[in-house]
């Protein structure tokens, strides 16, 4: 009798590196919190959706204090994926993994909004003269792997955003190549920031905290020019003839 033999299927482990947001708590930790608190205040889900590391370098817990810290950001919608600077040795066994060999990145906060009455809105708007242009052109393409933050205004890219690759703005995002990777417009709140491409296969579109990932996104968009804004709280996302 014939027996069928099938060949072992080998089992393979790869490294593979993602981008997180890092947070640093600083002592007191219950201070920090409350400043936390406040910015989360500005833009509540900041961070859903997100990959968050917790950097513990600059504070001393013990592990009962580190699973209350991170039930308390657990609690503010926050995950945490993993935790840097604590000590291998360590009881480390309750605890999310320890991250090693991280990759830094620009430091950015989350903005105040400022307030102006409608009153002093005229006077307050400053002339032709003195507006400066809040934009950042970048004209080389955006590799993976690489994280650009600008919050100041519009992001411009003349080439193409890589797979991998994170694009976060204050203002609008313009990619005059193919995107792919994450782009997030309006991350300092504004409503009416949008998203544009020349040819889309993005991961991930965001406008401000709401966002959509790319099994949300209807097939036909992809391959060609798009447009994303903001409707209400969800993001739209259209073809461009």
């Amino acid at each position: 009798m014939n027996s069928l033999v099938r060949p072992r299927q080998s089992l393979t482990f790869r490294a593979r590196t993602y981008m997180a947001f890092v947070l640093t708590p600083q002592e007191p930790v219950a201070d920090w919190i409350a400043e936390l608190d406040a910015a989360l205040g500005r833009s509540k889900a900041f961070f859903a959706g997100h990959a968050v590391a917790l950097d513990l370098s600059a504070v001393k817990l013990g592990p009962p204090a580190i699973t209350r810290l991170v039930a308390d950001l657990q609690a503010r919608n926050i995950r945490v994926l993993g935790i840097e600077g604590l000590d291998p040795a360590g009881d480390l066994a309750a605890l999310p993994p320890l991250l090693r060999a991280g990759r830094g990145a620009q430091e950015f906060d989350i903005p105040e909004p400022k307030a102006v009455a409608p009153d002093q809105a005229a006077a307050a708007a400053p002339t032709p003269k003195e507006q400066k242009a809040a934009s950042l052109m970048l004209e080389t393409p955006v590799r993976s792997g690489q994280s650009v933050v600008f919050m100041e205004g519009d992001v411009t890219v003349l080439g193409s955003v890589g797979s991998g690759a994170e694009i976060i703005s204050g203002g609008s995002i313009h990619v005059y190549g193919t995107l792919r990777g994450q782009a997030m417009a309006g991350a300092s709140g504004n409503p009416r920031a949008r998203i544009f491409c020349h040819r889309f296969e993005a991961e991930l579109l965001a406008i401000g905290a709401y966002y959509r990932t790319a099994d949300e996104i209807e097939d036909g968009l992809r391959r060609g020019p798009v447009q994303a804004w903001l409707d209400g709280n969800a993001v739209q996302i259209s073809a461009m003839n």
